[in-house]
């Protein structure tokens, strides 16, 4: 199957993006500094198909980022295999050359099709249905069984992640692309044609520090935490949601929040998230997620 960005891309395999002005202004410049004072980075971002030849090693690391403490418990190596020979489905965002390792990586797999036969699915749908089981939301509404017994339903698992430092306005054409693969598929008989998709992505709390604090007082700070967003995307796309939640990660204790600390008061603690959202939504989600973050022309300001 051809992918529907290569035919909307003059025919190109990839997808160049606007480039994104990056301004780095000095700790020592004020408000009214002049434009000036600013030193303009022009960055390329592309959308490229999977390689099995060169993606396998940056998928596996956004992979264990997107895992985080959990990554251990699941076969990441077989997981990436997966999704780079899947290669008509999804994409990868990089700089400069098709060659570099993804910044970003977006894909769909269809939980239906692979759980039965790939084992290393079979073993991520069972870890999140046992991490779903703990939220009160998620539990209610089913996502367990539907992780369980995902012949019951054609669930489309969304598995997304890129580098902490990307902007976020490039995220938005890699689920445009992925909408457009999706209906490619389907016209051409692959199983693509789901009832729901699952969104895996990460949330964090910040916690107060765990040192020289009595039990109670940790309890306290964990029931008020409220949940933050890696990628402000993930905040539009639970307003979409049929339903979602966060789950503790299974093997990370409050100590490697400490350790994140780095020069703030409050720790952060990387928790999972998940989105249900039912097909028929799945454009209109991914289409205000692109209002939401906004697309091309953005500037990113950081400190030097």
């Amino acid at each position: 199957m051809g992918k529907k960005r290569s035919r909307e891309a003059d025919g190109q395999g990839d997808l160049p993006m606007e480039d994104p002005a990056i301004q780095r202004k000095s700790d020592d410049d004020d408000d009214d500094s002049s434009d000036e004072d600013m030193d303009i980075v022009n960055v390329d971002f592309e959308l490229f198909n999977y390689d099995p030849q060169i993606d396998f090693h940056g998928v596996k690391t956004l992979l264990r980022q997107l895992f985080d403490a959990d990554a251990q418990l699941l076969d990441l190596s077989a997981l990436s295999d997966l999704i780079v020979e899947q290669n008509t489905i999804g994409s990868t965002c990089k700089v400069d050359d098709k060659a570099n390792d993804a910044y970003a990586f977006l894909t769909v797999l269809n939980l239906t099709e692979h759980a039965p036969k790939k084992p290393a699915v079979a073993k991520l749908a069972a870890y999140l249905a046992e991490r779903a089981q703990g939220d009160e939301g998620l539990a209610a509404s089913g996502v367990p069984e539907l992780l369980s017994n995902p012949g019951k339903k054609q669930v489309g698992l969304v598995l997304a992640e890129r580098l902490l430092n990307m902007p976020a306005e490039v995220i938005p054409p890699m689920w445009s692309c992925l909408i457009d693969e999706i209906e490619a598929a389907v016209e051409d008989g692959e199983p693509y044609q789901f009832t729901h998709y699952l969104v895996v992505s990460r949330g964090y709390h910040e916690v107060e520090s765990t040192l020289d604090q009595s039990e109670r007082k940790q309890k306290k700070a964990r029931e008020e935490a409220e949940l933050q967003y890696f990628h402000p995307e993930d905040e539009e796309l639970r307003r979409h949601a049929a339903s979602s939640g966060a789950y503790p990660f299974a093997r990370e204790g409050e100590v490697v929040a400490d350790s994140r600390r780095a020069f703030q008061e409050l720790g952060v603690k990387p928790c999972g998230l998940m989105m249900l959202i039912e097909a028929g939504k799945f454009q209109r989600a991914v289409q205000a997620m692109a209002e939401y973050v906004g697309t091309g022309g953005m500037t990113m300001s950081t400190s030097t």
